[in-house]
């Protein structure tokens, strides 16, 4: 596709492209790096929260500070939620950010008890790993039956995404294993010392241990069950959502934009992660090639989205996260707004 062909994209037909195939890629506007909406009017505020020391979230703040954002006339200021979707939830529940990204794991139940939030686009898939060590002997997910797994919380994303992984393997996730909870960082090292067999965790820190102890990489979340799915979803405070739509269309189209530039240039944004933002343990190198193995084409819009969604419902209430009396085809065209409608 060539440069003049791109720039006759309008924002509609982006979007519709994306939604459509799921993949902005196919439209060629970003590769070149020359589509440039026409919007009037003064950049309106976003307050886009953000974990800053997540790999996967580097491209918010390289899109932030290389002016991807402001192209689309919108004026973001990131906010620093901290590691946890907990704190995403209070950072829009207490107003002190708009919109932000989280995993859908982190995002669902709090929705499913009424939490005023519209999740509107997908970013990425894949950024959680199910790890063995060598000593253990397991190889495969029906090595897992009977053993013992390290995660950092009781109801953390890589263990609600893994019980998935087991329930559909023919595993009860909850009682032909044991879950061990051990604080965030030393996850690798209670695995490594044998207290516990396998390790479920978070990228880039499941990256570092997976190098460091020599670890056997069992299962992630984009293949296998987890194949075509979106993990990471930006969503907005409902009242802020209903009087600034335009501004989150055009958030969304952007936040499509620096995922596919990532996905084709992830050296770039490993650079700008590792310079600005100094990361303890990981070098330039590592940074890229952990951006570049996530599914930065996946960024689903519309009803794609609602179909992730419906998904991810249907998983959640087989491993008894969900409510056995949600609805996962109504329940996701509750939570999700249709940006292309």
């Amino acid at each position: 596709m060539t440069k003049s062909r791109d720039r006759n994209f309008s924002r509609r037909t982006v979007l519709k492209a994306a939604g459509v195939t799921g993949l902005a890629a196919s439209s060629g506007f970003v590769a070149s790096n020359v589509y440039s909406p026409a919007v009037a009017g003064p950049a309106p505020k976003i307050r886009l929260a953000w974990t800053e020391v997540a790999a996967c979230h580097s491209p918010l703040g390289f899109g932030v500070e290389k002016g991807i954002y402001a192209k689309h006339n919108l004026d973001v200021e990131l906010f620093y939620q901290g590691a946890s979707g907990q704190t995403l939830i209070q950072a829009l529940a207490t107003g002190k950010a708009d919109a932000g990204a989280g995993l859908i794991g982190d995002w669902l139940k709090p929705l499913e008890q009424g939490f005023d939030v519209k999740l509107f686009v997908g970013s990425h898939g894949g950024c959680q790993r199910l790890l063995a060590s060598q000593k253990s002997g397991i190889k495969d997910i029906a090595g897992i039956k009977g053993k013992t797994i390290a995660s950092y919380d009781v109801v953390s994303p890589p263990k609600v995404a893994f019980q998935v992984t087991l329930a559909k393997a023919g595993i009860d996730p909850e009682t032909d294993v044991t879950w061990k909870v051990v604080p965030f960082d030393l996850v690798g090292e209670a695995v490594n010392r044998g207290e516990a067999d396998i390790a479920a965790h978070l990228d880039p820190w499941a990256y570092s241990i997976e190098k460091k102890f020599n670890f056997v990489k069992l299962a992630d979340t984009q293949t296998g069950v987890y194949e075509g799915h979106t993990c990471c979803v930006l969503g907005a405070n409902g009242p802020f959502f209903s009087a600034n739509k335009d501004a989150l269309r055009r958030l969304a189209e952007a936040n499509i934009e620096v995922h596919e530039y990532t996905a084709n240039h992830p050296d770039e944004v490993a650079k700008w992660y590792f310079e600005t933002l100094k990361p303890a343990g990981l070098t330039q190198a590592e940074l890229a090639e952990i951006l570049g193995s996530l599914t930065y084409h996946n960024h689903p819009i519309g009803q794609p989205l609602v179909d992730q969604i419906q998904k991810t419902a249907e998983d959640l209430k087989l491993v008894k996260v969900l409510d056995s009396t949600t609805d996962p085809k109504a329940f996701a065209e509750r939570v999700t707004v249709n940006l292309l409608a």
